[in-house]
């Protein structure tokens, strides 16, 4: 029985490709063939054609071994480093003093 991948959303499946173009161009600039770099991943030539071609299925394990290989490891890094989505959610979740605390530490002829 083979093993099913989920659907990939079209999106989300455009982005692998242009990934998987990126190695490919990457392992080119270093003049590296594909069975080179399979043996030195670890991986298959087919394995390899696969990740190149976007395919989905591909474990993140081969992804960070094959930029390892390539000398872009420290690219990992730079996924969702920025949660600019997230800090901003958490920050409008903050408490604000109310209306009434606010005017009460400034009323007239009370202390402050």
């Amino acid at each position: 029985m083979s093993k099913r991948t989920p659907p990939t959303h079209p999106q989300a499946r455009r982005q692998v490709v242009a990934l998987g173009k990126r190695l490919r161009a990457a392992r080119l600039r270093r003049k590296m063939t594909q069975p080179m770099l399979a043996e030195r991943v670890g991986i298959s030539v087919p394995t390899l054609g696969k990740l190149e071609a976007g395919d989905p299925s591909t474990s993140l394990a081969t992804m960070l071994r094959v930029l390892t290989v390539l000398g872009m490891g420290a690219d990992i890094d730079l996924l969702a480093a920025q949660d600019t989505l997230g800090r901003s959610l958490q920050d409008n979740a903050l408490k604000r003093p109310s209306r009434a605390s606010r005017g009460a530490a400034t009323a007239p002829g009370k202390p402050a």
